[in-house]
């Protein structure tokens, strides 16, 4: 009995000592406050974004939820408010799976609202499926909706400036590839029937998309004011994987509840690069931890952000406005 109390307490030290060292993320310290500011935040209802938005209103900030779920947005907006006593929290509707939804958006905001000073890309799926224009659901969302949203936002964002951008990729942009000729032909990311594997896969080709585009964006707001950041979140207990199979629900639920960040750890990243002083000479890098980190080589690879800028510009129909 000894011998097995023993056993279970080495154990629970031994988890203990895992999560502490390997799996819990750094805080951001910072404790600017932004009264008077004005974030826009994606996928805002739940999980990551949520806690995001939190931190920003718990800060002052007028925050915008931009979210596809009305129900779930409204309750978060009230879940906010009570938790942060900050009534300058409010949603705004946005599908980015449907391009018409984004400028939609974009012209109630415009009308709406008078300034922005943080534009935070958060929402991401790994789902099968198609968006409104045909296009793979990762690709779709992860990325293009992004693009259109942040490039009709940008005029907005150089009034306001000093402003960021801060675009949720993820670590596993290290696996990610683009073939251009596929996309042409496919609107998709990946070849063939979907399944757990393409799925996964066509979640890091958008991810690696997020840092190209990030990393193009920094060259294209160049003097401009306008700061942008890619970061990897951490390893997170949300729902981001809610469309995939029940088996894989079953397999990954243990492991998230024992290994995985919560949400609120999940968000510090992005709020290190919302609100930590002086990274604007950082411009276009990747975050991990509250630091910068280090990406792929086709991550780091100008022309093929290039690329898939003009690319993303022809499928979203619309052309970056001229820097200042």
């Amino acid at each position: 009995m000894s011998l097995l109390l023993f056993s279970i307490a080495a154990a629970l030290l031994l988890y203990v000592f895992i999560y502490y060292t390997l799996f819990r993320g750094a805080k951001c310290t910072s404790q600017t406050q932004l009264r008077g500011k004005t974030a826009i935040v994606t996928g805002a209802n739940t999980g990551i974004g949520k806690a995001t938005a939190l931190g920003l209103a718990k800060r002052g900030a007028r925050v915008i939820l931009a979210c596809r779920s009305k129900e779930r947005a409204e309750a978060a907006v009230l879940d906010i408010r009570r938790e942060s006593g900050n009534n300058q929290v409010l949603f705004m509707p946005l599908d980015l799976s449907r391009l018409q939804s984004v400028r939609d958006f974009v012209e109630t905001f415009l009308k709406t609202e008078p300034r922005l000073d943080f534009l935070i890309n958060n929402a991401g799926v790994v789902s099968p499926g198609r968006t409104h224009e045909g296009f793979g659901m990762e690709f779709g969302v992860n990325h293009l909706g992004h693009f259109l949203l942040t490039l009709l936002l940008l005029d907005r964002l150089k009034q306001c400036a000093p402003s960021r951008i801060v675009t949720v990729a993820s670590r596993a942009h290290l696996m990610g590839d683009i073939d251009f000729a596929l996309l042409d032909s496919t609107k998709d990311l990946v070849r063939g029937e979907r399944n757990l594997t393409t799925d996964l896969k066509a979640y890091s080709h958008s991810k690696l998309c997020n840092v190209l585009f990030t990393r193009e964006l920094a060259n294209q707001l160049e003097g401009s004011n306008v700061s942008c950041f890619s970061l990897h979140p951490g390893v997170i207990k949300t729902e981001i994987g809610r469309n995939l199979s029940r088996w894989f629900e079953i397999l990954i639920t243990p492991i998230a509840a024992l290994f995985f960040l919560d949400a609120e750890g999940g968000a510090q990243t992005t709020l290190h690069c919302v609100l930590q002083e002086g990274l604007e000479p950082l411009s276009g890098r990747y975050f991990s931890d509250c630091a910068v980190a280090q990406v792929s080589a086709k991550a780091r690879d100008d022309a093929l952000a290039k690329k898939l800028w003009e690319v993303s510009e022809r499928l979203s129909g619309v052309t970056a406005p001229p820097t200042e």
